[in-house]
């Protein structure tokens, strides 16, 4: 029987028309419903191995929240506005708070993504800093990790008496998981140490990922836990963690202690968004979910990580992804230059760049697979990546089952 979906695609929708005894569709996001005012309230009142935020901040002390750039999805002006509030009935004043924009190397928020992140209420009300990770001026040093790297962080974390989290859970290629630990390891580290941390993903002897790390890795994941030990130098007071629908709301917040309380939220996201598949099929078609998930090559390449544990080698991947910020990186591009995705890892072997692992790992999907992208890159980034630029979804081999993931970035798929 023939059946009709609809694939997000930045900010619209690409229908697609399928067989459904040839395709089986995974990660249907549910509509849970968002949550209210009231409901968010009470995981802030009963928060995982912490105080409640009034009896952590007194009156008269400061307040430093970091939040994401644009591109997470978090619902995060819903929770500033409500943590803001209590803080000024606690007795914070509203020129004692303060928020920065987590944004690593990623490039700077823009007013409207601020507005947007903040709300236009809370952007006028309190004061927001922005962080650049080259600029010398801004980055104070911590010490060092037990490994030797550099903590080297904005030095508004040393500035506010209490230091709250404002993340989202998702999976993440090397990381395990979004949120939490990362919105200040690399979120607001210094370029060194968002490159020392991230080079932990990456076996130099081998050439190839570390053992450990990978989608939905926390215990054992080396680049995960040496996030954790920059962020304890800093010791956050408070930390938020959210679970968002389809929309960008609240369907789950997880509050407390900035370690525990991550933890919980990862092992419960693990639980409820890890797709198990009896086998590997030649086709899979995938798209990342729409704006922000796709808003640039890199952070879209986290969805087809997804979708290249369910394919067959030699297999096709039929990739949505928009890209309506381009690559996400001027320089990204430069590093497909190599032959192989064995000369690109001797490069990063020479020269390390964090994008430069994430190149790797797109290089060698497109040599394993045969990926056909539908985006708004030009065809000469496209063909540079080794990918097929198709203008549209079309016909599909009727030959061959498959699997659509309609929201390749928010899930885990597993083989049973």
């Amino acid at each position: 029987m023939m059946q009709n979906i609809q694939l997000k695609y930045g900010n619209s929708t690409i229908p697609f028309e399928y067989d459904e005894d040839q395709f089986q569709v995974f990660g249907k996001l549910t509509q849970d419903a968002a949550l209210t005012d009231i409901e968010i309230g009470e995981a802030f009142d009963n928060p995982i191995d912490s105080k409640t935020l009034e009896e952590i901040v007194q009156p008269n002390e400061t307040v430093l929240f970091v939040v994401p750039d644009a591109t997470r999805s978090i619902a995060s002006g819903q929770i500033i506005n409500l943590l803001v509030r209590r803080l000024i009935a606690n007795g914070t004043m509203p020129h004692e708070i303060a928020c920065i924009f987590a944004v690593g190397i990623h490039r700077p928020v823009t007013e409207d993504e601020k507005k947007e992140i903040l709300t236009p209420f809370i952007l006028q009300r309190i004061k927001n800093l922005e962080h650049n990770s080259r600029d010398l001026a801004q980055i104070v040093k911590f010490g060092n990790t037990k490994r030797g790297i550099p903590i080297e962080l904005n030095r508004a974390l040393t500035e506010y008496d209490h230091i709250i989290l404002i993340g989202g859970i998702n999976f993440h290629y090397f990381a395990g998981f979004t949120g939490g630990r990362k919105l200040i390891c690399p979120g607001l580290g210094s370029t060194r140490t968002i490159s020392e941390t991230h080079k932990l993903a990456f076996d130099f002897e081998q050439k190839t990922r570390r053992e450990g790390v990978g989608i939905g890795l926390l215990k054992g994941n080396a680049v995960h836990e040496e996030f954790l030990e920059v962020v304890q130098a800093v010791n956050p007071s408070f930390s938020v963690n959210t679970f968002v629908n389809g929309k960008g709301e609240a369907t789950a917040v997880f509050a407390g202690n900035w370690k525990t309380s991550h933890q919980k939220a990862c092992d419960v996201y693990a639980e409820r968004q890890t797709i198990e598949i009896a086998e590997k099929r030649d086709i899979v078609i995938v798209s990342c979910g729409g704006f922000p998930h796709d808003i640039n090559m890199i952070q879209a390449h986290k969805a087809l990580e997804m979708a290249s544990h369910a394919c067959n080698d030699g297999g096709i991947i039929l990739f949505l992804a928009e890209c309506s910020d381009g690559l996400g990186r001027s320089d990204f591009l430069n590093w497909f230059e190599a032959e192989n995705s064995k000369g690109l890892a001797e490069k990063l072997c020479e020269s390390y760049q964090v994008n430069g692992q994430t190149a790797w790992s797109l290089l060698k999907k497109a040599e394993r697979f045969n990926i056909k992208i539908v985006t708004n890159l030009s065809e000469s980034e496209t063909s540079k990546m080794r990918l097929e630029k198709v203008r549209e979804i079309g016909q599909i081999d009727k030959s061959s089952s498959g699997y659509i993931f309609p929201f390749g970035a928010k899930f885990m798929v597993k083989k049973r």
